[in-house]
């Protein structure tokens, strides 16, 4: 497959878990209808982005990846548009809960789950109380379009994610967000900084980047949208602003990102003996 169209969806959620199903469920057929094969919803978009406290009564929200309403709904979706859907989820496993990911196929099935490697701790952002680090590994999917890769809001951050994931055969690296304001600093907007960290990504890996955001005000807390897709030199092919609510559908050219990828040598130059350092806890 040369070319894949891709899309993400930005939107804002109540506390109406089916009234947020049902909303992305549109811009999922939307995206569908324009030719997207992929599509990828914000981070957690079964509510409103609960992390801003620390409660407990808010753990009975978890489900195991078989009964969550998101995920199931997704399934359903997936099956009847022939799509793949990379779908976020509160996770509960036995005692232990995680930030989740399952990787839906065009035939609704789940072809696995990813499960949230870098967990956020600070104001507004409180998932160390609520999520337990990863441990599924970074993940790759290979679907009919293209092998993609998804790690999960703060996991974005890190060069070593998209690398790995890069390593590990991705050839589009797709990025589920849930990212505002900080409580404790009005002033502060991350949105430049968060849009650039993805960016050199697809820079340094020379491959797309797709990044879903939500939106809306939740009890004080603004999230920022900039939801955007890029080709793999990091050029915008498509991006929506801060308040906007729809689907980014862009077509990528797997074939030539792949030539520009070798042609680059950035795999070719690596230098893994010199690496050690990142291993070290210090």
């Amino acid at each position: 497959m040369t070319q894949v169209t891709v899309a993400a969806l930005q939107l804002a959620f109540s506390d109406d878990i089916d009234d947020n199903i049902a909303a992305v469920s549109v811009l999922v057929r939307q995206a569908a209808a324009r030719g997207a094969k992929i599509i990828l919803p914000p981070e957690l978009f079964e509510g409103p982005y609960f992390c801003k406290v620390e409660d407990e009564a808010l753990f009975a929200m978890a489900r195991p990846v078989g009964e969550h309403p998101a995920v199931l709904a997704m399934q359903g979706l997936a099956a009847e548009l022939g799509i793949y859907i990379p779908t976020s989820f509160f996770e509960r496993d036995g005692q232990h809960h995680y930030n989740s990911l399952a990787m839906i196929g065009d035939a609704g099935e789940v072809m696995g789950v990813y499960r949230k490697s870098h967990i956020p701790d600070g104001p507004g952002y409180e998932e160390k109380y609520y999520f337990r680090p990863g441990n599924s590994g970074f993940k790759v999917w290979e679907t009919r379009y293209g092998t993609i890769g998804v790690g999960i809001c703060w996991d974005q951050w890190y060069p070593e994610t998209a690398r790995i994931m890069a390593l590990m055969g991705a050839e589009m690296l797709f990025f589920p967000t849930a990212i505002g304001s900080e409580p404790y600093d009005a002033e502060l907007d991350t949105s430049r900084m968060w849009r650039r960290a993805m960016v050199g990504h697809a820079v340094s890996n020379v491959m797309p980047v797709i990044a879903a955001n939500r939106i809306g005000d939740e009890e004080g807390q603004s999230f920022y949208g900039h939801s955007f897709i890029t080709d793999e030199w990091g050029d915008l092919v498509s991006e929506v602003g801060a308040q906007d609510t729809g689907t980014l559908v862009a077509t990528i050219d797997l074939d030539r990102a792949r030539r520009h990828r070798a042609g680059m040598g950035f795999f070719r130059d690596r230098r893994p003996d010199l690496y050690a350092r990142l291993t070290q806890d210090i």
